[in-house]
């Protein structure tokens, strides 16, 4: 449903497009997103919440992450922020704004404002967060006509096995 507005911000159009892998063996959503999945099992399996993300150019791959806050005792250390430290490092710039960013959940306010700040092109992601989501569920910092950059946002990639994977987590621990 491509175009559709996105939680009411007229300024910012929802796209769900069709993903495809082209001729030069680019990754597509659900190639990337199968990525941020195994990084979210790599970082449930050292302790950390499992979210994963990775860095796409071009649909070839810049980066991959996964949560980190255990191992690293930092509080930022959420997917979504290291890999946008590795694809800035990889491309020698902040700005990334030829970037998609590929994630299993729903960023964060903190990690939805990093998203914006570093002009990420388009944002992937499959479940969302209604405890604290900030790209709909909650809020909508992507779409923000007040910020200075808008993301174009894809979601729902994989929803189901995203989920999955943070439920036996959580399951494992209760």
């Amino acid at each position: 449903m491509c175009g559709a507005t996105h939680r009411g911000f007229k300024s910012h159009l929802l796209r769900v497009c069709p993903t495809q892998l082209d001729a030069d063996g680019a990754v597509d959503d659900d190639a990337a997103m199968r990525l941020a999945i195994i990084a979210a099992r790599e970082a449930g399996d050292r302790g950390d919440v499992p979210v994963g993300a990775v860095a796409l150019r071009a649909g070839r791959v810049l980066a991959t992450a996964g949560n980190a806050r255990e191992r690293l005792r930092d509080p930022t250390a959420h997917a979504e922020l290291l890999v946008l430290r590795a694809a800035s490092a990889t491309l020698g710039s902040w700005r990334l704004d030829d970037v998609t960013i590929v994630v299993t959940l729903e960023p964060c306010a903190m990690c939805a404002g990093a998203l914006v700040n570093a002009r990420v092109e388009r944002l992937v992601l499959g479940a969302m967060d209604p405890k604290s989501g900030a790209v709909g569920s909650r809020y909508n910092l992507l779409a923000d006509p007040r910020l200075n950059h808008e993301v174009v946002v894809t979601t729902g990639v994989l929803a189901q096995e995203c989920a999955s994977v943070l439920s036996a987590f959580f399951a494992e621990r209760r």
